[in-house]
């Protein structure tokens, strides 16, 4: 045990204490600095190797280690660092669930917080590509493809073997990957006018029974049906409904590139609308774990002192952690009247990190004549990761234990809390699989609405 002036200290034996990040801080972006740091964190992850199965990277530097003359650290040029900060996907599990060395542990590791501080000092200093910039502006391409010409061509475009051939030689998108449809009907049109009111509010614990939904650009364009499903299924548990007013996209795709500029634009458009609606008493919920995670995590770490920030934080809840406490408190609609049979439902990443425990399992399960089987492991699709032509194969490997666990339970249903894991799923199955479905849409099934 660690021992300091004052006697033992307890290590790591707390629960991992994340610091903020401290991006207004010259140091933060000074690369030697950077580097020596890197450094640092690279020789602890060398000496343990618990992370080894988790994502790339880690594989990525352990290989480079042993590969060097010194079989140390040292013997890693610092070129081959950025490859490695290329590999991390930000999913936040190391430090979560394996690295015996964060804080309040001495060593202070954080690889998560350093790989996002490499992300953005490369970023600042080297620039991006044009298609990381273009995957990463889901605002913008959204809005393109609002017009139901553009929609019917970029579809049309993604599922063209010769125009992807070109796509993956011009753009570096590989030309198997999985890539989105879009909707020129968006969840905001499908749902405009719509009201939903309970005929009495009923708070419970942290839920005060008003929920808004922060769309997201995914939902609102590529996914609507699942807004739609779960404002049928909030609706139908006697909650008040309706939809943030108006939004941006929460900044993750700009997280993972390492741009906190542009996520910095983007908060000061989004708090301050979503802060408003929790003043007047709405509850928060995303149908995207990683636009929950943005606000009850990321954000916060960002901007440890701003007091909006902060509510919005308390007021955002992951969908089923949301229905599970209504259930807690007996206010759960339990009328199904629909068996869902086998369920197989993927947990992700940005949702597991969250540590709420596993919700959306135990809602589904509440479903008469319906078994359901939680896989916890990475789907691979880790945001713009698995569509690059540089990184699919891995993000693919990554996933393959998933796809075999599911084509083994041959289930009824299965889906991803996060819907982009989900079409990962459903194109690591290959073209036969049954189609993906996402848990709250399982949900309204069951509730048979």
């Amino acid at each position: 045990m660690a021992t300091d002036s004052t006697g033992p200290t307890e290590g790591n034996l707390k629960a991992p204490q994340r610091h903020p990040l401290a991006w207004r801080e010259a140091d933060f972006w000074d690369e030697k600095a950077l580097l020596t740091e890197l450094e640092r964190q690279f020789d602890i992850c060398h000496g343990c190797r618990r992370c080894f199965s988790l994502c790339n990277a880690f594989p990525t530097l352990f290989d480079a280690i042993d590969e060097s003359k010194s079989m140390e650290i040292g013997g890693v040029t610092h070129e081959t660092y950025w490859k490695i900060v290329d590999q991390c996907y930000l999913c936040d599990l190391c430090f979560m669930t394996k690295c015996p060395y964060t804080p309040p542990h001495e060593f202070n590791m954080d690889i998560p917080h350093l790989m996002l501080r490499a992300k953005a000092v490369k970023h600042r200093n080297r620039g991006e590509r044009l298609r990381d910039r273009v995957l990463t502006s889901t605002d913008a391409v959204g809005r393109l493809a609002g017009i139901p010409v553009i929609a019917q061509t970029i579809n049309a475009v993604n599922g063209a073997r010769p125009a992807r051939v070109m796509l993956e030689k011009t753009a570096g998108i590989h030309r198997d990957a999985a890539l989105p449809r879009f909707e020129s009907r968006s969840a905001r049109k499908r749902l405009a006018g719509r009201a939903a009111a309970a005929s009495a509010v009923q708070p419970a614990g942290r839920t005060r029974g008003k929920i808004a939904l922060f769309v997201t650009c995914y939902g609102n364009r590529n996914l609507p049906s699942v807004v739609e499903d779960m404002w049928a299924v909030f609706a139908h548990n006697s909650l008040d409904v309706r939809l943030v007013p108006e939004e941006r996209c929460c900044g993750m795709p700009k997280l993972e590139l390492g741009d906190l500029e542009a996520i910095d634009k983007l908060k000061q458009y989004n708090i301050p609308r979503i802060a408003r609606l929790v003043d007047e008493g709405w509850d928060i919920t995303a149908p995207i774990p990683s636009c929950v995670l943005m606000y009850r995590q990321e954000l916060p770490m960002i901007y440890p002192d701003d007091p909006d920030v902060a509510k919005v934080r308390e007021a955002f809840f992951d969908p089923f952690e949301y229905l599970s406490l209504r259930h807690a408190a007996g206010l759960l609609n339990t009328h199904f009247s629909h068996p869902l049979g086998k369920v197989v439902c993927h947990a992700s990443c940005h949702q597991r990190v969250q540590n709420f425990g596993t919700k959306t399992r135990d809602i589904l399960a509440l479903v008469p004549d319906t078994e359901v089987e939680l896989i916890q492991r990475c789907s691979g699709h880790d945001g713009t990761y698995a569509v690059k032509v540089e990184t699919y194969d891995q993000a693919m490997k990554i996933g393959r234990p998933v796809f075999g666990k599911i084509a083994a339970a041959d289930p009824d249903w299965y889906g991803s809390d996060c819907p982009l894991a989900g079409d990962q799923l459903q194109h690591g199955l290959g073209k036969n699989a049954k189609p993906v479905v996402h848990p709250i849409s399982m949900l309204r099934r069951a509730y048979g609405l």
